[in-house]
């Protein structure tokens, strides 16, 4: 009797620490992927620059304040499709080039425009100065295009000629920037003149063309003095090269 009490006690412990091992597991599961968890962040010994990514998500920017935070570079959104302008680009403008960062420009690609059109609105809307980044064209999915996105050859295309005319009036390859999903369908084995600024807040990135990768964006959970919008994390990103090598990275001579 006894040694049947003794078995059923240690079954109940093993279960009872299965049940603990479970929660604990899922607890952290749901850190990491909510990313309150990160295990990706780069080291500054093998990333020095790092810069960040901006919108109106991140309302009235101090320029001052962020440019103090170890960061050398920003990206501000500047377009969206063929007619949209985001309300802070003005603004976000004037004062970055008043700091010491490396200042671009993005445009959120769309897929419900023609690709002559889009380039057409971000030359109307950018004006290139000295110095400047290489435009970005945004690359990603929203909308019901999250889970039926355009098939390749119908983006394709359009991608290809906005990059062409943006090339041909900034005298510079754009950059393109991309999700693992986004980047898989479209961009794997394509478009190989173009570098890429690759999302990836998970892990370090490996694109599946074996392609190197020019700008990661490694975190969107990053919470920095100098800006008060509704979102209140901030993009993280990092140049894959030195310090040298950024500050000659494609400059633009207007």
């Amino acid at each position: 009797m006894k040694k049947v009490i003794v078995m059923v006690a240690n079954k109940r412990h093993v279960f009872i620490s299965l049940i603990v091992l479970i929660i604990f597991t899922g607890i952290l599961f749901w850190l990491f992927a909510n990313r309150y968890l990160q295990i990706n962040t780069p080291s500054e010994k093998d990333f020095p620059i790092r810069g960040v990514d901006v919108s109106s998500y991140q309302g009235k920017i101090e320029w001052d304040t962020l440019s103090e935070q170890n960061i050398y570079f920003a990206f501000i959104k500047a377009t969206e499709g063929s007619s949209f302008v985001d309300k802070y680009y003005e603004s976000n403008r004037e004062q970055a080039l008043k700091t010491s960062l490396r200042i671009g420009f993005y445009h959120f690609f769309s897929y419900d425009s023609a690709g002559e059109s889009q380039a057409n609105h971000f030359i109307k809307t950018v004006e290139a100065y000295e110095g400047m980044l290489p435009p970005v064209v945004d690359v990603e999915f929203y909308g019901d295009y999250f889970h039926s996105p355009k098939g390749k050859d119908e983006v394709l295309p359009e991608l290809q000629s906005m990059l062409e005319i943006l090339e041909a009036h900034y005298g510079v390859e754009p950059i393109i920037y991309a999700t693992g999903k986004s980047y898989n369908l479209y961009l794997s084995g394509c478009l190989p003149e173009y570098d890429i600024w690759v999302r990836d807040v998970y892990f370090k990135p490996n694109l599946s063309d074996g392609r190197k990768w020019v700008f990661w964006q490694y975190s969107d959970r990053k919470m920095l003095p100098g800006y008060q919008g509704k979102e209140k994390y901030i993009d993280m990103n990092v140049f894959h090269g030195s310090k040298d090598d950024f500050y000659i990275y494609k400059l633009l001579e207007h």
